[in-house]
């Protein structure tokens, strides 16, 4: 072909490369995707919506987001691939266009004690550096501020072995930040000994009550009455000065019981090691009820609750030290290395610099840099890693966002829009899973997956602009423009919960009288004090019932009816009907398969390979024994019953031979929090935010209380869902109990009985009451930033 004709053929010319402006997904059948075909445009911001469960983040995240993180990790050798995570590929026909992905998700940060906003981001290394080059009198290297990093001395002799080899004589000093007594943990841990041990019994009688010593616990309690430091007969408040300290305190020592080697150790480091080195909301509740009972923490006295050790609170800069500058407003520690202004570390200074401002910008300035990351919530956790992308220099990016409006205030939502769109104007691909109206509205592609949850869900039910999106008729669609109105008539208080003086955190010495028996919302901008408004003020105890934001643990082994409470009804009635034990009916104790140990499936590890999960042959994946599945109830084997959803389930158990109250009761709760399309037996890794948030609200829902403490409940919750959930509180009020929410969804707000805002700002700039009243007196009056959002909402 001559050159005129091939240019005559492809006038004007496109290099094949600009062709390439489509991530093209084929055949997704991830979780309830049922074949998803998308083409996604590059260098845009598009939005997944739908309800809950119907396939959003099986598709963003579990497909797209994991083939894009896979393919990157298999460009690194076998050895680094081995330190990595191994992802297998999802399952998909086809995916092409794929660019590098970064995953901004609301998975929550370290609950770890040592882990602070500070360590999470760079902020805290950089200001280490700052101290330890300008800091006076100077302290050392940067580690010499670390709280985690210990100081070391050490002498003698060492062996080199190199060449013959030869002893030579060594000092080794290393000076560390961390305060030697509460060593970098800012409080120090007293044991109330008598919730221990009961000093009027003997060892023999059962004399420690801590979770699991029972006299026939074997191995907990053998090596006290065997150990022969004691004796088991003998009350301990009889015991010397010498077997006092045995008891309690003894170092590890090699002892033999029953002819075996075992270790005895003194019950507090004991309970220390095996209780209290543990993250706390990991233990079971049980173990955490004992641990708040018998661990009383005290402030460090020695280090004040800063956490560093003498030698680096001595070191400042213009007065200031490294504690002093971790415990400021990030807004203000902005300010103050601006100030500092020393010519010899500006490029320290203005990365430092920069990292704080982001942290304004993206509205978490009113944190502090030594807050721990454990108490971030989800959408503070989500914002805190965005900080490090946000000043990167890389293009053609594919950002991933789970949710970024999360527990943000209509008012910093704005503020998040103009992220991602700045994000996109770089030139990067932003994929947002969202259902906020505000942030679909700023969409240049949506994708609106459903129709429903579960398996009625998993196909595209729209794919376009938003304006189509409107007039698609979809569940989204229909529910765009939704407004709720501002009730009419309120309830009528039957009495008030009194809140006097409240100091925590931001809080400004409030008082406030939060009416009791009808629907409260306590709400303001993020960071002005609601939480610790109503969690530090409003204690859990018998008759409040508070339902945080806290993560629902669970491995694959675990699923609605194990959470939920519903099993132990169901196996009952199994044994009963069968009678037989009820732990047959569990595929993680008796009843389970022995080919795969109830899982269900065979996994093959493949080292740096993703890891082979086959069905298992033997059960056929439904992870129990043959002779389990013989027994029936009501004409259904157990792995039936957990196959049903929750709907099905509702049925089967409310009438018939297998009518059973218990699990009938528990199935209703979890049908009324709108999950009725879940199967029992789905294994809990596969549910979705929204959906783990429901499944905790109808677990809670089974405790006795007057008092409902709800934090942002409509988390994940699409449009639609948030009707479903004002049903159920208002079911809440109406059945006589009180219910008091922290919330920023608008159509919440309206439909509250009363209001309580705090604000103006976050931060110091918060912490006060700035409106308390009815939602139609925060409409007239528009005092407030709340009032001018809600007003606007509901077209007042």
């Amino acid at each position: 072909m001559s050159k005129a004709t091939r240019a005559g053929a492809q006038s004007p010319a496109t290099p094949a490369a600009d062709s390439q402006d489509l991530i093209r997904v084929h055949g997704a059948r991830e979780n309830n995707l049922k074949n998803v075909d998308v083409e996604l445009p590059k260098r845009r911001l598009t939005v997944f919506t739908g309800v809950s469960g119907s396939g959003k983040s099986s598709l963003v995240f579990s497909t797209i987001a994991a083939e894009s993180q896979r393919l990157i990790n298999e460009t690194y050798s076998a050895f680094v691939q081995g330190f990595m995570p191994t992802l297998a590929r999802p399952e998909v026909d086809v995916l092409e266009g794929l660019t590098t992905a970064i995953i901004v998700d609301q998975q929550r940060m370290g609950t770890d004690a040592r882990s602070t906003v500070g360590t999470a981001t760079d902020a805290n290394a950089m200001l280490r550096i700052l101290f330890s080059r300008l800091g006076q009198p100077h302290a050392g290297s940067p580690n010499a501020f670390s709280f985690n990093v210990p100081s070391v001395r050490a002498s003698g002799a060492i062996t080199v072995e190199r060449g013959g080899g030869k002893t030579v004589k060594a000092t080794f000093n290393r000076v560390g930040g961390m305060c030697p007594r509460c060593e970098g943990r800012g409080s120090v841990s007293d044991i109330d000994l008598a919730q221990l041990f009961d000093d009027s019994k003997s060892l023999a009688e059962g004399a420690i009550t801590v979770p699991g010593y029972s006299v026939d616990g074997h191995w907990t309690v053998r090596p006290f009455t065997e150990s022969g430091f004691l004796d088991p007969d003998k009350p301990i408040r009889k015991y010397t000065k010498k077997e006092m300290q045995d008891f309690l305190y003894r170092e590890p020592t090699r002892i033999k019981v029953g002819g075996i080697n075992v270790t005895y150790e003194g019950l507090v480091p004991k309970i220390q090691k095996s209780f209290l080195a543990k993250d706390r909301d990991a233990l079971q509740p049980h173990i955490r009820a004992f641990v708040d009972r018998a661990v009383t923490f005290a402030v460090c006295p020695e280090c004040d609750g800063t956490r560093l050790s003498e030698g680096a609170r001595s070191s400042r800069i213009g007065g200031i030290n490294i504690a002093d500058a971790s415990a400021m407003q990030i807004s203000d520690l902005a300010e103050w290395v601006r100030g500092v202004g020393d010519p010899s570390v500006a490029p320290l200074l203005e990365s430092l610099g920069q990292t704080l401002d982001s942290f304004v910008e993206i509205g978490l300035g009113y944190l502090s840099l030594d807050r721990q990351s454990g108490t971030l919530s989800g959408g503070e956790a989500q914002r805190v890693k965005m900080i490090r992308h946000l000043g990167s220099s890389l293009t053609d990016v594919t950002y991933v966002f789970d949710e970024p409006t999360t527990g943000l205030h209509p008012h910093d939502i704005s503020r998040m829009n103009d992220l991602l769109l700045r994000l996109r104007d770089k030139g990067n691909t932003v994929l947002v899973v969202e259902h906020k109206p505000q942030t679909i509205a700023i969409a240049d592609h949506v994708v609106d997956l459903g129709p429903g949850a579960g398996s009625a869900g998993g196909s595209v039910c729209f794919e376009g602009t938003v304006e189509g999106l409107r007039g698609s008729g979809t569940v989204t669609g229909r529910h765009f423009d939704d407004r709720a109105a501002v009730k009419e008539e309120v309830r009528k208080p039957t009495g008030v919960l009194e809140i006097r003086g409240a100091t925590a955190h931001n809080l400004r010495d409030v008082d406030v009288d939060i009416p009791l028996g009808v629907l409260v919302v306590v709400t303001g901008v993020a960071g002005s004090g609601k939480s610790s408004l109503v969690h530090g003020s409003i204690h859990a105890d018998e008759g409040v019932v508070s339902i945080d934001q806290g993560a629902i643990r669970g491995s694959r082994r675990s699923n609605p009816a194990t959470y939920s409470g519903l099993l132990d009804p169901i196996r009952k009635a199994f044994a009963k009907a069968n009678g037989v034990k009820p732990a047959l009916f569990s595929a993680n104790s008796e009843g389970a398969c022995p080919n795969c140990n109830g899982a269900g499936v065979v996994f093959t590890d493949l080292a740096m390979m993703a890891g082979v999960a086959t069905t298992c042959e033997e059960c056929e994946g439904k992870r129990y024994q043959a002779a389990v599945l013989d027994l029936r109830f009501g004409g259904r084997d157990i792995s039936e019953v957990l196959a049903m959803s929750v709907t099905e389930a509702e049925e089967f158990f409310g009438a018939g031979e297998a009518r059973t109250p218990a699990a009938h009761t528990v199935l209703t709760r979890l049908a009324d929090v709108g999950l009725g399309y879940l199967s029992l037996g789905q294994p809990l890794t596969t549910l979705s935010g929204g959906e783990r948030q429901r499944l905790k609200l109808a677990a809670h829902m089974a405790e006795k209380g007057g008092v409902y403490v709800l934090d942002e409940p409509t988390t994940g919750l699409h449009l639609a869902d948030v009707e479903q959930l004002l049903g159920l509180l208002d079911r809440l009020v109406d059945s006589g109990k009180s219910v008091i929410v922290v919330e920023h969804h608008p159509a919440v707000m309206a439909h509250a009985d009363w209001i309580v805002d705090l604000g103006p700002g976050a931060g110091h700039d918060g912490g006060r009451i700035v409106f308390e009243g009815t939602p139609g007196d925060l409409v007239d009056a528009r005092s407030t930033l709340t009032g001018e959002y809600l007003a606007a909402y509901v077209g007042g």
